[in-house]
């Protein structure tokens, strides 16, 4: 349950629910065949959306925000080889699964601390993410030494072709599609872990990127604005991400402690509305006394509207001229029984939309307000 208690287009309340279902299966213990798995999940989504409904905001309040559906998600198999230290995974797989991941930002409920405003922005779609995994393959490699690498090739667009004005879930409403006809999208991520003098995991530096083969309108001239429409192939973006124990108690590895994180994004000013991102946050675990699983998290994210957006809001004469969006959050995390947890949320979103109109405002000119939502999570595992 999510509302905004001020700001945005409008106020109200909004449920959003997922039920999620997988099966993971070991082929060799089944058939005999060394090393080889298989792994199918699937997601009942229901509910309304927050964002598109009240905030007009460039991040998604909720990371389980999307049009109700019953859709299939990933579908693969997996084959390991050297010991484990080799994998290569085939079939309809999720980029967020594998790239552009903090662990310890995961504990958030903005889908920007998962998969980042930029990238949902500047891909089709916002690229093979939840919901919409796509036809693809990835390798990964691990040495005995803490390095890692992986890189992934994926269909990039998950629900084209698809009219103007619908959701992508309308186009590709089942997840069934498996469409192999459109440019491919390029995964490549290098990460390095380290320990501690005690042994334990301190924390893991990640360099990535993705380059994707299709094409770009200009963000300066875009298609049916009255100009000249400008396209640029292909689009890419680098990334750096950060997870670093600060604290733990003596001789526990992850009984409680003090975590952070942090990620850069950059993107080409010139076919992207955003061409930066940043986040950073904080979390606690283990702190009240008597409960160890209970955790509080705050963080912010920095989405960043290019020059050349900008640029082409003043050329078109607008008084609102896109700059920046920033949301803060905090949450807790209280384990009611194991299995059970329940997460309250305040999150505050400061210029929606990276500044622009508000269509639904009497005055004109006028910006949709920072708006202030506040909710709560449940989370049932079994």
């Amino acid at each position: 349950m999510l509302g905004n208690v001020s700001g945005g287009v409008r106020q109200s309340t909004h449920y959003a629910g997922l039920l999620e279902g997988y099966l993971d299966a070991d082929v060799e213990k089944l058939a005999g065949a060394p090393g080889l798995s298989f792994h199918v999940d699937f997601y009942q989504i229901h509910g309304t959306s927050i964002t598109a409904e009240n905030i007009g905001s460039i991040v998604s309040v909720s990371n389980i925000e999307a049009l109700r559906s019953t859709r299939l998600h990933e579908l693969w198999l997996e084959q390991a080889f050297r010991d484990g230290h080799a994998s290569i995974r085939f079939g309809q797989l999720g980029a967020d699964s594998d790239f552009l991941i903090s662990e310890i930002a995961t504990r958030f409920i903005a889908s920007t601390f998962g998969w980042t405003t930029l990238s949902s922005d500047n891909l089709p779609y916002g690229g093979p993410i939840y919901p919409f995994a796509t036809p693809a393959v990835r390798l990964a490699l691990k040495t005995e030494d803490h390095l890692g690498l992986k890189v992934g090739i994926y269909e990039s667009d998950p629900a084209a072709p698809c009219a103007e004005g619908l959701d992508p879930g309308q186009c590709n409403e089942d997840g069934l599609d498996f469409r192999l006809n459109d440019p491919p999208l390029l995964f490549a991520e290098a990460a390095y872990s380290y320990q501690g003098a005690d042994a334990c995991p301190l924390g893991t530096i990640k360099l990535g990127g993705w380059y994707d083969f299709g094409k770009f309108d200009d963000q300066r001239h875009p298609p049916g604005e009255g100009f000249p429409a400008s396209r640029h192939k292909g689009n890419e973006a680098i990334y750096v991400v950060l997870d670093q124990a600060l604290y733990r108690p003596d001789g526990q590895c992850s009984a409680g402690g003090v975590s952070a994180f942090a990620r850069v994004i950059i993107s080409p000013a010139d076919r992207n509305q955003v061409d930066t991102y940043a986040d950073v946050g904080i979390v606690l675990d283990g702190w009240v006394p008597g409960r160890p699983h209970d955790g509080i998290a705050l963080g912010v994210a920095y989405t960043g509207i290019s020059d050349d957006a900008s640029d082409f809001d003043r050329t078109s004469g607008l008084s609102v001229i896109r700059d920046y969006e920033l949301i803060f959050e905090l949450n807790y995390v209280a384990e009611i029984v194991p299995g059970w947890a329940v997460q309250p949320v305040l999150q505050y979103i400061h210029n929606p939309g990276g500044s622009v109109p508000d269509l639904a405002n009497d005055m004109p000119n006028q910006r949709i307000e920072d708006a202030f939502v506040v909710g709560m999570r449940s989370i049932i595992n079994y």
